[in-house]
């Protein structure tokens, strides 16, 4: 998840959250913690719009600036943002230590709870089709078999059955 998503979540600016994380660093290892590469960053400004760089009259009041994912009246994110693990999330809860907090990270995690147990259920779904897909395709096979006998048996001609008995 990203930082302002879950500043949103947390109840606080996006800087506060990250000026958190950023005094507890340690808390934070790379699998847990990341911050978005250059391409990622250019996608999500292309998706959410991106502040102006030019053309236009810059405005005079700053003071709406906000540390981490920058925004300004002219709106969008101009520092690329964190994104957080499952794991960095829970390391959230010790770092940011209000009853919201708590429980907010007790939601996001039942909802990954959630999350793999309904990938588990897509794998066996998926494990099983496959299954079903082998079985029918054998059974396709066999029955291609049967009507190509079936074919070869209506295709042979007849030969004239001799006829028994007095023939005037």
């Amino acid at each position: 998840m990203l930082d302002k998503d879950l500043a949103s979540l947390y109840g606080v600016s996006t800087g506060h959250l990250n000026q958190a994380v950023s005094r507890n660093l340690s808390r934070f290892p790379e699998d847990f913690m990341f911050q978005l590469s250059d391409q990622e960053f250019k996608n999500l400004m292309f998706h959410f719009g991106t502040s102006s760089g030019g053309g236009m009259r810059r405005p005079k009041v700053t003071a709406n600036l906000i540390s981490q994912n920058v925004t300004s009246n002219w709106g969008g994110t101009r520092k690329k943002p964190r994104a957080f693990t499952e794991h960095g999330i829970l390391s959230l809860s010790s770092v940011l230590q209000s009853q919201r907090a708590i429980q907010v990270n007790i939601a996001i995690m039942r909802a990954f709870v959630q999350l793999r147990q309904m990938i588990a259920h897509h794998k066996e779904f998926a494990i099983k089709l496959t299954e079903l897909e082998q079985r029918i395709e054998k059974h396709d096979h066999e029955i291609c078999e049967i009507f190509a006998y079936l074919r070869k048996i209506l295709s042979t001609e007849e030969k004239p059955k001799r006829q028994i008995g007095f023939h005037p």
